[in-house]
C-alpha cells in the first residue's frame, strides 16, 4: 500500500517568516511549514522521521532454513518461535506510525479464533461413543493448536504487510519453490533410506519421560519415512521433512504450484528450466511410492484448474500440453514398476472403512454440540466393528481412533462446531472470491493452492505447515492485488511506484 506524505508546506500556507533572504522565490532545501520556526509540530516532524520498516528476515529464515530447523528438532515449533519477532516488528511499526493492514475478510478469521477459545469450555463434555477423559489431559493438545493458529495469524499479517522493497513477491515465490525442492529431496530420502532417523539436539535436551511420548516424538524426532502396511507388506512412505506422510503429500500439492511459477512464471535461464523439468520428473517416484491417493487426486485437480484458468486467459495450448503430460505419465507407469504400485494401492483401500467410520462419528458429534463443538478431538470407544476392540501393540490400527484426525473439515466440526467451521471456510473462500480476477501467475497459483485445500481438508489435517503455506498463498494474492493497483496507478499518472 503506497502512502505518500504531503510535502512540507502543502498542508497549509507557508509561514512568511520562514522565507529565506533573497525573496520568496528562492527556497533553501527543507524550507516550508515548520522549517524556520521551532514549533512543536516541527520538532515532532524532525524527531519521528519515516515510519519504521518491517524486517523480512523472519519469513526468509523460516522458509530458507526449514531443513535446518527440522534437523535441529524444531520443525513446526519454529513457527511460534519466529512469530515473536514478527509480532514485535508489527507492533513497533504500528506505534511508529506505519499503518498495519489486515487481510481482506480478516473478521471471519477473527471469529474462528474467538470460537477456538470459547470452545475450550466444552473440553469436559463427551460425544456419544467417545472415551471419557479429563480436561487436563486434553489441554496440552488444545494449547498447542491455539499457539500454532496464532502463529499462523502473525505470519499472514506480517508477510502481507511486507513491501516490495522489504521482500519482493518474486523472492517469496522462489522461497516457496525452494521448499518444493526440499520436499522432493525428503521424498527421495524416504524412498531409498526409509529407516533413516536420528536424535535431534532439541530431543537430547528433553527429560527422558517427556522425550518418549508419542506426541513429543512427532515434534522433535526427525525421520525420513513412516513405515506402514498398506499393500500387503511393511513399506516406507516419504515424510521428511514434514513429519507425516499425509503432511508430505499435502505440502507437495501446495508447493508445486509455486515451483512452477518460480521457474516458468518468471524470466529464467534455459538451464534452470531443464533442471526444473528433471526435478518434476524425479518427483514422480516419491509421489507414487507414498501410496497417497489424496496426493494423486490433489495433483490432478491442481493441474486441471491451472490449465482451465490459463485456457480462459487465452493460452489454449496449455490444455494440449496437459494432455501430452498425462500421456507421458501413463506410459511411464506402464513401462516401470511404479504402475504396479499404483494398481496395488487402488486395490487395497484398507483405510476407507476407518475414514467412513470417523466421518460418521464427527457428523454425529457435531449434531450433539453444533455451535462450538467439543474444543478438541476425541477418541472412539473401540473400533468400527465392536466397542471391545482397541488399540494394542500387536494391532495399532484396530481401534481407539481419533475423531477429527482424518481431515481438517472433520476436525473443525468436532472441535469447533458449525460456527468455527463456517468462519474458517468462509475466510479462505472469501480469499478465492476476492482475488478471482487475478490472472497473473501468482494469482492463478495462489487460487489453486487455496482451492486445493478445500479438497485436501476431506482427508488431510492442515495444522501446521499446510496452513502456513495456505496463508502465504493468501498473503501473495493480497500483496499482488496491491502491487497491480500501484502499477495501474503508475501507468495512469506517470508517478513512480514507491512500494
Amino acid at each position: 500500500m503506497t502512502v505518500v506524505a504531503p510535502a512540507p508546506g502543502q498542508d497549509r500556507p507557508p509561514d512568511p517568516a520562514a522565507a529565506p533572504a533573497g525573496g520568496p522565490g528562492r527556497h533553501r532545501a527543507g524550507a516550508g511549514y515548520g522549517a524556520g520556526r521551532d514549533t512543536a509540530a516541527g520538532r515532532k516532524q524532525r524527531s519521528t522521521g519515516p515510519p519504521p520498516g518491517l524486517p523480512a528476515w523472519p519469513v526468509t529464515a523460516l522458509l530458507l532454513l526449514y531443513p535446518l530447523w527440522w534437523a535441529l528438532g524444531l520443525g513446526v515449533l519454529i513457527f511460534p518461535i519466529l512469530a515473536v519477532p514478527m509480532a514485535y516488528a508489527l507492533l513497533r511499526a504500528h506505534l511508529g506510525g506505519r499503518p498495519v493492514r489486515l487481510p481482506p475478510g480478516f473478521w471471519l478469521w477473527a471469529v474462528f479464533l474467538a470460537v477456538l477459545v470459547v470452545s475450550m469450555a466444552a473440553l469436559g463434555s463427551e460425544p456419544t461413543g467417545a472415551v471419557p477423559g479429563p480436561v487436563s489431559g486434553r489441554m496440552v493438545g488444545v494449547l498447542f493448536r491455539l499457539v500454532e493458529y496464532l502463529a499462523m495469524t502473525v505470519l499472514l499479517i506480517h508477510a502481507g504487510n511486507l513491501t516490495e522493497r522489504e521482500l519482493p513477491v518474486r523472492r517469496l515465490v522462489r522461497l516457496l519453490g525452494w521448499l518444493f525442492v526440499v520436499t522432493v529431496a525428503g521424498g527421495l530420502l524416504g524412498v531409498f533410506a526409509g529407516t533413516f532417523e536420528f536424535t535431534s539436539p532439541v530431543e537430547l535436551l528433553l527429560p527422558p519421560e517427556i522425550r518418549g511420548r508419542g506426541f513429543v516424538q512427532s515434534l522433535v524426532h526427525p525421520y525420513a519415512a513412516q513405515i506402514h502396511d498398506i499393500i500387503g507388506d511393511q513399506r516406507p512412505r516419504p515424510a521428511a521433512p514434514w513429519g507425516y506422510t499425509n503432511t508430505w503429500g499435502n505440502n507437495f500439492c501446495l508447493l508445486v504450484v509455486w515451483f512452477v511459477v518460480a521457474v516458468w512464471g518468471q524470466v529464467t535461464r534455459r538451464r534452470t528450466r531443464l533442471l526444473a523439468l528433471a526435478c518434476l520428473a524425479v518427483s514422480v517416484v516419491p509421489v507414487v511410492i507414498s501410496l497417497n491417493r489424496g496426493l494423486w487426486i490433489g495433483l490432478g485437480l491442481a493441474a486441471g484448474y491451472a490449465a482451465l484458468r490459463l485456457a480462459l486467459a487465452g493460452r489454449v495450448w496449455v490444455l494440449g500440453a496437459l494432455a501430452a503430460a498425462a500421456v507421458v505419465l501413463a506410459a511411464a507407469l506402464v513401462v516401470t514398476p511404479l504402475g504396479d504400485v499404483v494398481t496395488a494401492r487402488l486395490d487395497n483401500g484398507k483405510s476407507n472403512g476407518v475414514r467412513s467410520y470417523l466421518i460418521e462419528r464427527a457428523v454425529a458429534g457435531v449434531a450433539e454440540s453444533p455451535v462450538i463443538g467439543y474444543g478438541s478431538t476425541r477418541t472412539t470407544i473401540g473400533g468400527r466393528h465392536s466397542i471391545t476392540v482397541g488399540e494394542s501393540a500387536d494391532c495399532e490400527r484396530c481401534g481407539n481412533f481419533t475423531i477429527g484426525g482424518n481431515g481438517q473439515l472433520w476436525q473443525l466440526l468436532i472441535a469447533h462446531g458449525l460456527t468455527g467451521t463456517f468462519a474458517y471456510l468462509g475466510f479462505l473462500g472469501y480469499g478465492v472470491w476476492r482475488f478471482r480476477r487475478d490472472r497473473s501467475p501468482v494469482g492463478i497459483a495462489g487460487s489453486c493452492a487455496i482451492l486445493g485445500s478445500f479438497a485436501a481438508m476431506l482427508w488431510y489435517n492442515a495444522l501446521v505447515t499446510p496452513l502456513a503455506f495456505m496463508f502465504l498463498a493468501y498473503a501473495l494474492l493480497w500483496r499482488n492485488e496491491g502491487r497491480q493497483a500501484d502499477e495501474s496507478g503508475h501507468h495512469r499518472t506517470g508517478t513512480p511506484d514507491r512500494r
